[in-house]
């Protein structure tokens, strides 16, 4: 794990790499801000009119989106709401992110499959309802539980991002079941690198770039455990 991680965040010498971490963060705002949307939508439907909050005072639907209160509050909720995030961002750019980690970590790999669209965004769109109401439900949790209820959400989660990431760069070299198979395998393996990645997506800020990071660091693991038939060694 401490491989994968180091190997994430030192391949930031790679202007490609660069490139999509940038992209991966814009991507991550974007994606931060829509659910963020959806959820003042709801607010708004289930409480009509204005609702003033501490600090920031009031919050009054999609009008208020870009607001400074509203942007402070989107900075603390984006602890829960980067998780499903991370989840959209697997069908949409984690090829992207595996082909640049396997050109500079692990040269000479036999052409990959791409996994389809029609494949990855189905199986994206379920793990993101799953982990919206996971995370939705436990804001309330960790309100009510003084905090420490975030420490099982974050076992939980690492549990649901470790499947999600892993089968889905197993499944670039490997058919649908294998892959899943794969995982069950390893799972012992990849719990706990996915609870540190559930914990870091729950950074303000830091989050925006942990999806990207996420891709690199279970690209790693997938070829450590299944190191890869090449002709030149993985650096």
């Amino acid at each position: 794990m401490i491989f994968a991680y180091r190997h994430a965040f030192t391949q930031l010498r790679d202007p490609r790499y660069r490139r999509l971490l940038w992209i991966g963060m814009a991507l991550s705002l974007a994606l931060l801000f829509a659910l963020y949307a959806f959820v003042l939508l709801i607010v708004q439907l289930l409480i009509p009119g204005a609702l003033f909050l501490p600090i920031t005072g009031q919050v009054q639907g999609l009008s208020s989106l870009f607001s400074l209160g509203s942007i402070l509050y989107l900075l603390g909720l984006s602890g829960f709401l980067m998780v499903p995030v991370a989840s959209i961002f697997t069908g949409l750019y984690l090829n992207d992110v595996a082909d640049a980690v396997e050109a500079e970590h692990y040269r000479g790999l036999a052409a990959r499959e791409r996994v389809p669209m029609r494949e990855a965004i189905p199986d994206g769109l379920r793990y993101f309802g799953l982990l919206t109401a996971l995370n939705v439900a436990g804001m309330a949790v960790f309100a009510l539980s003084n905090g420490w209820g975030l420490a099982t959400l974050w076992l939980v989660n690492g549990v649901l991002l470790s499947r999600e990431y892993f089968t889905m760069v197993a499944r670039r070299r490997n058919a649908r079941d294998d892959a899943r198979a794969l995982y069950k395998r390893d799972f012992y393996w990849l719990w706990l690198p996915g609870s540190v990645l559930a914990m870091l997506l729950t950074i303000p800020v830091v989050n925006l770039a942990m999806p990207m990071v996420g891709a690199a660091v279970f690209t790693h693991l997938y070829n450590r455990l299944h190191p890869p038939r090449i002709n030149a060694e993985p650096e």
